[in-house]
C-alpha cells in the first residue's frame, strides 16, 4: 500500500510541475506575444481557470506527501520526503502571499478597468512564478529520488 501511495503522490506532484512549467515557459510567452489586449485577456482567463484548480492540487499534493512521510517514517528516503513536503509548504506560502493577490486582481481586469501598471504586475507574478516552479521541481526531484 505504501508503494502505491509513493507512486501516486509522485505522479500527481510531477503532473503539477509539468502544468506549472508549461504556464511559466510556454503559455506565458504565447500570451505575451498576442497582439493588443488579447494577451492580458488570456492571462485573466487562465487566472480564473487555473486559480480554481491549483489550490486543490497544491494542498492535495502537500497532504499526500505528509501521509507518505508519516506512513513511511521508518523507511529509506523519509528525510527526502519530509524535505519535499517542506518545499511544497513553501510553494503554498509563496502562492498565498505573493502570487494569489496579483492573480486575484488580474483575473478581473478588462481593457476598460485594468490599472496603468498591469504589465508590471504580470511581470512580477511571472518572476515569482519562476521561483515557485523551481521550488516544486526540487520537491518533485526529492520525491522521485525517495522512490529508489
Amino acid at each position: 500500500m505504501l508503494n502505491a501511495l509513493e507512486v501516486v503522490t509522485t505522479v500527481i506532484v510531477g503532473v503539477m510541475v509539468g502544468v506549472e512549467f508549461s504556464v511559466a515557459f510556454i503559455m506565458s510567452r504565447i500570451l505575451n506575444a498576442l497582439p493588443g489586449d488579447s494577451g492580458q485577456l488570456g492571462h485573466a482567463h487562465g487566472g480564473r481557470m487555473l486559480g480554481a484548480v491549483m489550490p486543490v492540487w497544491y494542498i492535495g499534493s502537500l497532504v499526500l506527501v505528509a501521509v507518505w512521510a508519516a506512513a513511511g517514517w521508518h523507511h529509506h528516503g523519509t528525510g527526502l520526503v519530509v524535505t519535499a513536503g517542506g518545499l511544497l509548504a513553501l510553494s503554498v506560502a509563496m502562492s498565498v502571499l505573493l502570487l494569489v493577490p496579483i492573480n486575484n486582481r488580474n483575473r478581473t481586469w478588462t481593457p476598460e478597468n485594468r490599472p496603468v501598471d498591469w504589465k508590471q504586475q504580470l511581470n512580477r507574478w511571472g518572476r515569482w512564478h519562476y521561483a515557485r516552479v523551481a521550488v516544486i521541481i526540487a520537491a518533485f526531484a526529492l520525491l522521485a529520488t525517495a522512490l529508489t
